[in-house]
C-alpha cells in the first residue's frame, strides 16, 4: 500500500493517520511494531527534516533503515531511475521513501514496482506527509479543521507543500487563501479544490486568518526573474505588524527551511504564535503512523 499523495486519499484514511499519530506524540518509546522490516530512504533532492524524521520514525518502530542520496546512487553513473528502483526492490525492502525533482516520479515507479512507495516530495506536485503533519499541528491547536481560514503565502506555483495542504484542508471544509506575487500564483490554482481563493495582497490573505502558513521561495525551481530579497520581504514577508489583522489566537507555520528576512521575520518565527518547531516534532509522529500503515504486519 503506497502513499503517493493526498489528492486520492479519502477523509477516513486521513483521519486514521492523524488519530494514530496522536498516539505517538511526545513519546520516545521504541516499539517493535516493524521489527525485522527494512525501509529504504531514497532522496534525489536535499532534505533535513523529512529524511531525518522518516529515519527516526522507522527506528522508533523497530525497523532497519538504509539512506541513499542521488550522488551515492548509480543514477550518478547513468543508470535509469527504473533500473535503480528495480535493483533496490530486488533487495526486498518493505517500503521505499522517495523524494525526486520530477513531478509524478513516485507514481510512475509505483506502477512497475511491487514494493510500496511513500512520496517524500515529487517536484512541484505533492508532499503528502508534510500536509498530514501540518494538519496534526493545526489540530493540536484547534478542535477541528472545519471552517478554518488558512492563508498560505509565498511561492505557491512551485510548492508541493501548498498543493498537498490545499487537497487535505479542502476535504475537511477549511477555506484556503493562496497569496503570492502574480508570477508565483497562477490563476488556475483556484481550481485545485473547493473553497480556494487567490489574492496578491498579504494583508487581505491574513485578515481574520486562523492559520498563516508561510512558504519558502524555491529559487532552484524558478525560471522567472526572482524578486530581490528586500522587495519580496517588503510585500510578502510576514512581520509582527501583520499579526493584528489575523485572529487573536492565530498560529504561524512554515515547512522549512526558513529564510529569515525573506519570507518571515525572526520576531514572528520565534514568537509564541509560531508552531514551526511543533511541526518538526509532529513530523516524526505522523511518519510513524504512515510507516505503520504502509509496512505493518498485514503488508508482507
Amino acid at each position: 500500500m503506497s502513499l503517493l499523495g493526498i489528492e486520492d486519499l479519502g477523509r477516513p484514511e486521513i483521519e486514521a493517520i492523524l488519530t494514530r499519530a496522536k498516539d505517538f506524540q511526545a513519546s520516545t518509546v521504541k516499539y517493535d511494531t516493524l521489527k525485522n522490516r527494512l525501509l529504504v530512504n531514497l532522496f534525489f533532492e536535499n532534505s533535513t527534516r523529512t529524511r531525518a524524521s522518516f529515519e527516526i520514525a522507522a527506528k522508533r518502530l523497530g525497523a532497519d533503515t538504509i539512506s541513499i542520496t542521488a550522488s551515492a546512487s548509480s543514477t550518478s553513473k547513468g543508470e535509469s531511475l527504473v533500473d535503480t528502483l528495480n535493483t533496490l526492490g530486488a533487495m526486498r525492502p518493505h517500503a521505499i521513501v522517495m523524494r525526486h525533482a520530477a513531478s509524478g516520479a513516485p507514481h510512475f515507479l509505483a506502477r512497475y514496482l511491487p514494493t510500496p512507495i511513500i512520496n517524500a516530495g515529487d517536484g512541484t506536485h505533492e508532499h503528502p506527509t508534510q500536509a498530514l503533519l501540518d494538519a496534526r499541528t493545526i489540530l493540536d491547536n484547534r478542535p477541528s479543521l472545519e471552517g478554518l481560514r488558512v492563508a498560505i503565502i509565498g511561492d505557491i506555483a512551485h510548492s508541493r507543500v501548498a498543493r498537498s495542504n490545499v487537497h487535505l484542508l479542502s476535504k475537511f471544509g477549511a477555506h484556503v487563501v493562496l497569496c503570492g506575487p502574480a508570477t508565483l500564483l497562477p490563476e488556475q490554482l483556484a481550481q485545485l479544490a473547493p473553497n480556494v481563493t487567490l489574492t496578491y495582497n498579504i494583508r487581505e490573505a491574513i485578515q481574520d486568518a486562523d492559520v498563516i502558513m508561510m512558504l519558502r521561495v524555491q529559487l532552484e525551481r524558478q525560471h522567472e526573474t526572482p524578486f530581490p530579497p528586500g522587495d519580496y520581504f517588503k510585500f510578502y514577508g510576514l512581520r509582527l505588524e501583520h499579526l493584528p489583522h489575523a485572529k487573536p489566537n492565530v498560529i504561524v507555520m512554515h515547512p522549512g527551511p526558513i529564510n529569515r528576512g525573506r519570507e518571515i521575520s525572526s520576531e514572528v518565527a520565534d514568537s509564541n504564535r509560531s508552531v514551526i518547531l511543533n511541526q518538526v516534532e509532529n513530523g516524526i509522529a505522523v511518519r510513524m503512523a504512515v510507516l505503520e500503515r504502509v509496512m505493518g504486519a498485514s503488508q508482507q
